[in-house]
């Protein structure tokens, strides 16, 4: 009966997004009050009717309802809760049923803190949020819905895929979904925006707060997917460019240049054209993301349905969504005259020029995902395009913008002078070189990858130091520190963060040590400083699955450091099998050792990485997400500028 309720529930939730979508915006173009308050309480009700939908799915998987498709096709009575409650998510249906959730959610905020946004911009953001809706519950009603009961349920099921059922994965789509349907509020506001005909420093403001909370949980998302990647796959590498992992990077880079372009629009309001493309754009390449992984066009382990009609479906979206709005802001763009001026060196410029490096690397990895598809439909030929274009044609933009990042986060607004500005930042300079001296002359191998790579890091670290430190003035009044905004300390972590993971991605992927052997029980090897023994290999049974699992001791001299169990695990319902990885970690460097198959001569192949700098990528993500949520929580972040509301609501229409 509750399986029903839900369905009925997304069906009602599906009505009242049609209404959110029509009488708000059809209230906003006649000035009508009565139909444009219609947005705010639909917007809720949805919120509610999905919740309602996706707690009675979450009931059937948590309660193992084998008379549904989806619990038989992702479930099994055997799977522990943690694995039980993903599953709900860790497929095609549940996880779009999880997308328009969090839409909803997103919907639902807008109306319930967007009380000082002007009230016909308002009801078209809430109305244009409900059009979204009205698309993806579409899709799931008619394409992919989750409450498919079957005629003869089985006695159990057929297992969610062993590589999903781990915590990181666990909670990895839910942060990545946060932050692709968050930019869905930027587009909203975008729309908005052309609809009204105007952008203002009231504009920016508001959607400055939408813009940084997706790009923070797309940051954890992306972060969980890659340590995921690192420590479950057993290959000891943390990123692949895979056209999934891709999918996500690139709307993480619209959003990140969408940020700093809505600085400009709300300091200085310049830019607007342009920032207004790029949330088009951000949300563009989300609903890009949803198609690679849902239309069955990229083979991947993160894809979740192989359906070329699903697909279609998608494509269709996306071609009204994206197509519509870059027609009405080809129409558009035109009124929203930029009204501040500014000099070639600015602040204004270097976040144009921030902007610029982050939408071109963007495009390049669109460019080298999108690509194979493009050779095999035109032109029947398969290509593959792997790391080596995306680690040469990206980097050097990458390279670019961390460069230049310090010295335009301290440059006056309107104009400003080179040299002095770059005289400031002269310790961050003196330490970023005698850091790359330093590095160069301890490396054995003469590679220029680690040492750039750390000077960068350290450039970026200390630069954003500086630019805290300068606020305290000549004098160097400390006390200053504790006065200035939050946003400010936020973009000190968020830069210094980012300068974190840039030397943990130099640092392993120069100085990664490989070494892969038959190692018999009881025997010792030594690998790049370390020594490790195969102590004993066992078989044990987990709860769904069967494992082969190693200890293996590791020393340092003659100090035991850490006894590591890699295993590799047997699930014989999914009869799949996967790694886990034994990994000790420190500050420096990881030891990290995978169990292979054994040998012929009863041996077991052994493969040991000594990953320098491994943690100071998630450590770097996890210091740029604080600093994200650090900014949000600024009181200028949560209150829109009021006195804009009289200027901007609608003559007949009062202000609220």
């Amino acid at each position: 009966m509750l399986v029903e309720l839900g369905h009925f529930a997304l069906v009602m939730a599906f009505i009242v997004a049609i209404a959110q979508t029509v009488l708000p915006l059809w209230g906003a173009q006649a000035r009508n009050r009565a139909l444009m308050a219609v947005g705010e309480p639909a917007a809720m009700i949805q919120l509610v009717l999905i919740a309602f939908s996706f707690g009675a799915l979450t009931y059937a998987f948590v309660t193992s309802d084998f008379s549904l498709k989806v619990v038989v096709d992702n479930s099994h009575t055997l799977k522990p809760m943690l694995y039980k409650v993903s599953g709900v998510w860790g497929n095609h249906e549940g996880s779009m049923l999880l997308w328009v959730l969090i839409l909803a959610l997103f919907g639902g905020a807008a109306a319930l803190f967007g009380q000082n946004i002007p009230a016909t911009l308002r009801a078209r953001v809430i109305g244009i949020q409900g059009s979204i809706g009205v698309a993806f519950l579409a899709f799931i009603l008619f394409t992919s819905n989750p409450f498919l009961r079957l005629a003869m349920p089985p006695m159990d099921g057929q297992d969610l895929n062993p590589l999903l059922q781990d915590p990181g994965l666990a909670f990895h789509p839910p942060f990545l979904y946060l932050g692709y349907v968050g930019l869905s509020m930027t587009f909203s506001f975008a729309v908005a925006a052309l609809l009204e005909g105007r952008v203002d420093a009231a504009w920016g403001r508001w959607v400055r707060p939408w813009t940084l909370a997706a790009w923070v949980f797309l940051t954890i998302g992306i972060g969980l997917g890659s340590w995921w990647a690192y420590y479950e796959l057993g290959w000891g590498g943390f990123w692949f460019w895979d056209p999934v992992e891709n999918a996500s990077f690139m709307p993480w880079l619209f959003a990140a240049a969408l940020l700093h372009s809505a600085i400009v629009v709300e300091k200085r309001e310049t830019l607007k054209s342009w920032t207004i493309l790029l949330a088009i754009m951000a949300f563009g390449f989300s609903l890009i993301g949803t198609f690679l992984v849902r239309s069955g066009v990229i083979t991947s382990v993160h894809a979740f349905a192989n359906d070329p009609e699903r697909g279609i479906f998608i494509l269709l979206i996306l071609a009204i969504f994206m197509g519509g709005a870059l027609t009405l802001f080809s129409f558009r763009a035109g009124v929203m005259q930029a009204k501040g001026v500014f000099s070639v060196v600015s602040r204004e410029s270097a976040l144009v020029i921030n902007n610029i490096l982050l939408a071109v690397s963007s495009l390049v990895v669109f460019i080298g995902t999108i690509w194979p598809l493009v050779a095999e439909a035109f032109w029947d030929r398969k290509l593959s395009v792997g790391p080596p274009f995306f680690d040469a044609a990206f980097t050097p933009f990458f390279v670019v913008l961390a460069v230049l990042l310090p010295i335009g986060a301290i440059l006056p607004w309107k104009r400003a002078r080179l040299g002095v500005t770059v005289k400031k930042l002269t310790p961050s300079i003196i330490l970023a070189v005698a850091v790359m001296g330093l590095v160069w002359s301890m490396q054995t191998e003469k590679s220029l990858l680690g040492p750039i790579g750390l000077a960068l890091g350290t450039w970026l670290v200390a630069g954003a130091i500086q630019d805290i430190l300068l606020r305290t003035g000549k004098t160097m009044n400390l006390g200053r520190l504790t006065r200035l905004p939050r946003a400010d300390w936020g973009r000190l972590l968020a830069h210094g963060g980012l300068g974190i993971t840039m030397a943990g991605i130099a640092g392993l992927t120069a100085w990664t040590v490989e070494d892969i052997r038959v190692v018999q029980v009881g025997e010792t090897f030594d690998v790049a400083g370390y020594t490790i023994a195969l102590e004993d290999v066992e078989r044990a049974q987990g709860p769904n699955y069967i494992t082969t699992m190693a200890s293996l001791a590791v020393f340092q001299g003659v100090r035991k450091i850490a006894t590591l169990h890699p295993e590799k695990r047997s699930y014989p319902v999914a009869q799949m099998p996967t790694t886990e990885a034994g990994i000790d970690n420190g500050f420096l460097r990881d030891v990290y050792l995978v169990i292979g198959d054994v040998q012929s001569n009863g041996g077991w192949a052994v493969r040991t990485y000594i990953k320098p700098l491994a943690n100071w990528i998630w450590g770097g993500t996890i210091i740029m997400a604080i600093g994200g949520f650090l900014s949000l929580s600024d009181r200028r972040y949560r209150v829109a500028a009021g006195a804009r509301k009289a200027e901007t609501a609608p003559k007949g229409v009062p202000a609220e």
